[in-house]
């Protein structure tokens, strides 16, 4: 998950995280016995194309309407009825895809390896147009009535005509030297581009022409060495009854009125995934994989799950009084959204990375064995 310029450093970093102090791997912690209040049905389940093996991955699908749209690492994009799991349409691209699916508007949007963007109808799969944007793309692209805007692993931001694919702006920032492997999805309102960067900023840029409007640092560089410094905003933020919350890397959690650009509060949690929220509550997987629960005005700390340590836990999805995590091994966890105590458990065939979606109280799940499985909680 760290993106290197030296490849030494690269190979150093990946033999201490896969191994502990006296050389032996780290194994994740054994599952939780407990009694389950609640049961896990699966709805219906679909092979979306080739696996993805043990990749990591940002390929997270998108649901826009009745439908559920999802790709595979070879270039095949396909729809699927959200409540059937029928296929709609299915199309291959014939090259290889680097970034989750973006919606909206009637349009589908996926990135591949070589930076270039397809946009294709959503009702059909009919390629509108293809534009390259010079870099990679690992997130998924936003969209509004007027613009679709990706973010690059290099940093830049990227403007398009949703409906021509013509580059309207880019936004160019200072990327450090050293960065986990990966992107934060920007916020696309109708006026304003929110995006998290590396260099451990947040930013709002108009979309007009993708001028700063404001900016705010979320993290701060600490340390000597380029791993000590690392301050990313990669986990997703997510607006919550007009309130901006944005997670980092081994610097804040961070509560931003986004109309004035107050920062109404701070807490140091680390993390590289997305945030969810419910009944005034934010939740958040931790970089080292524990679960917590913090008050959305206040920031006090409601409760911690810690029982979840090296399962490499997913982004939360909050469903029907529950928050949902998947881990590495293929498994979902329930816990309760009042006091984090595990409520039910779902395994399924392939370790689970990318984010999770609900919608209609129905949780959509993409494996690395390239299944999508849709599944209710009662």
């Amino acid at each position: 998950m760290i993106s290197f310029k030296n490849v030494f450093t690269l190979i150093g970093v990946l033999v201490l995280a896969g191994c502990a102090g006296n050389g032996e791997e780290i194994k994740p912690s054994p599952l939780v016995k407990f009694q389950s209040e609640k049961s896990v049905k699966a709805i219906w389940s679909e092979n979306i194309g080739a696996s993805f093996g043990k990749k990591y991955h940002q390929l997270t699908p998108s649901i826009l309407g009745s439908s559920i749209f999802a790709t595979d690492t070879s270039g095949e994009v396909s729809s699927y009825d959200t409540k059937t799991g029928a296929k709609n349409w299915s199309v291959n691209l014939d090259t290889s895809i680097s970034s989750g699916v973006g919606s909206g508007e009637g349009v589908v949007v996926v990135v591949s390896y070589t930076g270039d963007v397809y946009a294709l109808s959503s009702a059909n799969g009919d390629i509108l147009w293809q534009v390259p944007v010079g870099g990679e793309v690992i997130s998924q692209a936003q969209l509004n009535r007027a613009l679709v805007v990706v973010q690059l692993v290099t940093g830049d931001v990227v403007a398009l005509d949703k409906l021509t694919g013509e580059q309207l702006w880019v936004y160019t920032s200072n990327q450090p030297n050293l960065t986990l492997r990966g992107t934060s999805s920007p916020i696309v309102a109708q006026d304003a581009t929110l995006v998290g960067l590396d260099n451990g900023k947040y930013a709002a840029l108009d979309n007009k022409n993708g001028l700063v409007l404001w900016q705010h640092r979320i993290s701060s560089a600490k340390g000597k060495s380029d791993i000590e410094r690392l301050t990313d905003i990669d986990g997703k933020a997510i607006l919550y009854k007009k309130v901006i919350y944005i997670p980092s890397y081994r610097g804040n959690l961070t509560a931003l009125n986004p109309f004035n650009a107050q920062v109404l509060w701070r807490k140091p949690y680390s993390t590289y995934r997305g945030l969810a929220a419910a009944n005034n509550t934010l939740f958040l997987s931790s970089d080292k994989d524990v679960v917590h629960a913090a008050d959305t005005q206040t920031a006090a700390e409601i409760w911690r799950q810690d029982l979840l340590l090296n399962r490499e836990i997913t982004s939360p999805a909050t469903i029907l009084g529950t928050v949902a995590v998947g881990d590495k091994q293929g498994y979902i966890h329930f816990l309760a959204q009042d006091d984090g105590r595990f409520i039910a458990r779902h395994k399924l065939g392939g370790a689970l990375i990318g984010d999770m979606l609900v919608k209609d109280n129905v949780l959509y799940a993409l494996s690395n064995n390239g299944r999508l499985t849709a599944m209710r909680i009662e």
